[in-house]
C-alpha cells in the first residue's frame, strides 16, 4: 500500500502559511543544529584544557605558567585571567585612573572583568536553544490546527464525511506536531547539558581567581 502520510503530501496540499511554517522549523533546527554542534566542541576543548589548572601552580616562574596555560586553553576561558592579571603587575606605576586604586582593588577589578567576559563566552547561544525548545512545539503545533482546519473546510464543502478524505489531510498535518518535538527536543537537551558545563567550568574560574588574587596580593617575604 502506498503512504499518504509524507511530507511530500503536505506540501503539495498545503497553503502559504502551511509552507511558511516549515520552513520555520526547518530553520530553527538547522540554526539550533548549528549552535549544539559548535557549543559541543567548544565545551569538548574546555574540559580537556581544564587540567592545565592544576599544572599553572607547578610552572617555576609566572610567566611561563601564563604562556603554558595559554597554550593549553585553545578556546581562551582560563588564560585571559593569568594573563590580564599578570599584565597589571607589569603596569605598576603607571599614570591611569584605574591606578588610584589599591593593588589588591585593581586585581579584583581585572578578574571580575575576565570573569565577566568568560561567562558571556559560555553563554553566547543559550538563550537561542532555550527559545528554540520552547518555542518549536507550539510552531509544529499550529501547522497542526491550521492543516486540520484545512481538512474539515474539505469536508464541509463535500457535504459528506469520508474517512479515507479526512484521515490523510488530518495525518499529514500531525506530522508538523511531530517536526516541532524533534527540532525542541535535542535543543532543550543541548541547552541543560551546556549550562552543566558552563556551571563547573565557571566554579573552576572563581576558584583559579581566588587562588591567583592570593598569590599576586601575597606579602613579600
Amino acid at each position: 500500500m502506498n503512504n499518504h502520510f509524507t511530507l511530500a503530501s503536505y506540501w503539495e496540499q498545503g497553503d502559504a502559511i502551511s509552507h511558511a511554517v516549515a520552513l520555520v522549523l526547518l530553520a530553527m533546527s538547522l540554526v539550533s543544529w548549528f549552535f549544539i554542534l559548535s557549543k559541543a566542541l567548544a565545551a569538548w576543548r574546555i574540559r580537556r584544557s581544564a587540567p592545565a589548572l592544576q599544572q599553572f601552580w607547578l610552572a617555576p616562574t609566572l610567566a611561563d605558567a601564563v604562556a603554558a596555560l595559554n597554550a593549553a586553553d585553545p578556546e581562551q576561558i582560563y588564560a585571559p585571567l593569568a594573563q590580564h592579571s599578570a599584565a597589571l603587575q607589569q603596569a605598576a606605576g603607571r599614570s591611569t585612573l584605574g591606578s588610584a586604586l589599591a593593588p589588591a582593588a585593581q586585581l579584583t577589578r581585572v578578574l571580575r572583568d575576565r570573569i565577566q567576559s568568560a561567562t558571556s563566552k559560555l553563554e553566547s547561544g543559550l538563550t537561542l536553544l532555550a527559545s528554540i525548545g520552547a518555542t518549536a512545539p507550539f510552531v509544529g503545533l499550529l501547522g497542526t490546527v491550521w492543516g486540520i482546519y484545512h481538512a474539515l473546510a474539505n469536508v464541509s464543502a463535500h457535504g459528506t464525511v469520508q474517512i479515507d478524505k479526512v484521515a490523510g489531510p488530518v495525518g499529514e498535518a500531525l506530522i508538523m506536531t511531530a517536526i516541532g518535538l524533534t527540532v525542541a527536543i535535542p535543543a532543550v537537551l543541548a541547552y541543560n547539558g551546556f549550562n552543566r558545563v558552563n556551571r563547573l567550568t565557571l566554579a573552576e574560574l572563581d576558584a583559579f581567581a581566588y587562588d591567583l588574587q592570593a598569590y599576586l596580593t601575597r606579602s613579600p617575604d
